[in-house]
Formats: C-alpha cells, structure tokens, sequence
C-alpha cells in the first residue's frame, strides 16, 4: 500500500512537472514572440494613423502584395519575376562570395594563429582594410570585372574575409599548450596535428566566424545590389521605391529578415552537426 501511494505520488509529480515545462516552453516560444509581433504591428498601425498618406496599415501592404505572396516564382517576362526569383539571385550571389571567402579565410586564419611571423606579416594589413566599407571595393571590382554580376559576388568575398579570419586565427591560438606538447612527445607529423588537435579545437571559433561573415554579406548584397541593379531582392526594394509602393518595400523587408535569420539557423544548425554540440538556442 505503501509503495502504491509513492508511486501515485511520484507519477503526480512527474506530470506537475512536465505540465510546467510544457507550459513554459509555450511561453517562450509562441506568446513572447508573438506579444513582439504585436507590439510591433500596433506600432505600425500607430505610425500609418498619423501618415497615411505615405505608409499604409498592415492589411493594406498584404492585400496590396497577394501576387508576390501567392505567386513568388511567377515569370511574365525578361525584367517581371516573382520575388522568389529575386530572393534566389541574390542568395547565389552571397553564398557563392561567401563560400569563396571561407575557402581563403579559414587557411590564413590557420596561418595566422600557428605562426608568429605569419602574424608579424599580415595583421597591419588586415587591420587596415577590415575598417573599410565593402561598398567602397565596388567601384574596384567594377573597373576590373566590368561586369554587375562578379563585381557583386568579389564584394561578398571581401566582407566575408575578415570575421573569418580573425575568429579562426583566435581560435587556433588559443589551444591548450599542453595538447600540442603531448603531440610534440608522441612525434605527430604537423598535418595531423592540425586535423586531431588544432582543428577541432578551433571549430567553435571558426563557425562564429562564418556566423558573423553571412549576416555580413547578407547585409551588404542588398545595397550592392541597389547599386549594381539587375535581378535580386536589392534591386526589387530600390525599384519599389522608386515608384513610390512602399507595401512591396515593406515585403521585402520582411523577406530580408526572414531569410537572414535562416541563414543564420542553417549554419548553427551545420555547426551543432559538425562540432556534436548543442547550440545556445538548444539550451
């Protein structure tokens, strides 16, 4: 009888507790968020009150938008695609800029962290041109490649080298002496040094690297793109406004958020598959 009533009490309990984290899990993630989108949406509502003959409510940008959002790969023309087509030129601009990036900033920052002299060597360089904006290589990358579209993507290498670079070389540095004094004992070629030791001790950093790289590049593709023209979501927000629609400028603020913050959630998601640890948004 005894042990009946410490097993009801424990089963009480147990459900007490998963109705609790339930219940916060649903706090958490459902009302908080959408207490922000409110609060937003009430601000919008409280702006366009007061110009409406400039900005319109919320229901007007959506129902003023119904064609993009029910039809995003729509093809009625050389120059009239759906924004999905627009959003798909500019992602292969960054992630093709991006990728050409990491493959040069991930080795320097290795170069970097493992020797001093490579240090010595390129440090001032790097501190000279990471200030600069990536806007300003535009007009290099045009008089070289003469030509929208590369000058686009070496612009998106540019800004993807240096959070890269820095954060793998800091990486790198930062690995226990005592690890590489027992490779050094156990007489490891350097090439596997670097691959059992080095490298996946520097993952962590190298993936906050590439973290702040994209959202960079992310940033930047939409006012080259304002500036260069052609298909891409920059272009579609510099032409909107142009003619003066701000609902599809508002639409295609919302699919720049979006689409930043999934970039952002592959590459944790890539990093927590590669380095087998959870992600601070995992808990």
């Amino acid at each position: 009888m005894v042990q009946l009533s410490i097993m009801a009490l424990f089963v009480a309990v147990s459900q007490a507790t998963w109705k609790r984290t339930k219940l916060g899990l649903l706090r958490n993630t459902v009302l908080y968020p959408a207490l922000g989108f409110l609060g937003i949406l009430l601000l919008w509502y409280g702006i366009a009150s007061l110009r409406h003959e400039l900005m319109p409510y919320p229901h007007e940008a959506i129902a003023n938008n119904l064609d993009f959002i029910m039809h995003p790969f729509y093809q009625r023309g050389a120059g009239d695609l759906g924004i999905g087509w627009l959003l798909l030129a500019s992602l292969r601009r960054v992630l093709l800029g991006f990728l050409l990036g990491a493959v040069v900033a991930i080795p320097l920052g290795f170069l970097i962290g493992m020797y001093r002299p490579a240090l010595l060597a390129l440090n001032p360089i790097i501190q000279i041109l990471k200030p600069v904006s990536p806007l300003a290589w535009l007009p290099i990358a045009l008089a070289i490649f003469n030509l929208a579209e590369p000058s686009a993507i070496f612009v998106i290498f540019i800004t993807s080298l240096w959070s890269t670079i820095i954060n793998t070389a800091l990486g790198v540095s930062s690995v226990s002496k005592d690890y590489l004094d027992i490779a050094r004992v156990l007489e490891m070629p350097p090439w596997r040094r670097v691959y059992k030791i080095i490298l996946p001790a520097s993952l962590p950093y190298i993936f906050t690297g590439l973290r702040i790289s994209l959202g960079i590049a992310w940033l930047v593709i939409v006012a080259v793109e304002m500036l260069t023209g052609g298909v891409g979501i920059g272009f579609f927000v510099w032409d909107e406004w142009s003619r003066l629609n701000l609902s599809s400028v508002f639409l295609s603020v919302f699919v720049i958020g979006v689409t930043g913050l999934l970039l952002d959630v592959a590459i944790s998601r890539l990093e927590a598959l590669i380095t087998h640890r959870r992600t601070p948004k995992e808990g």
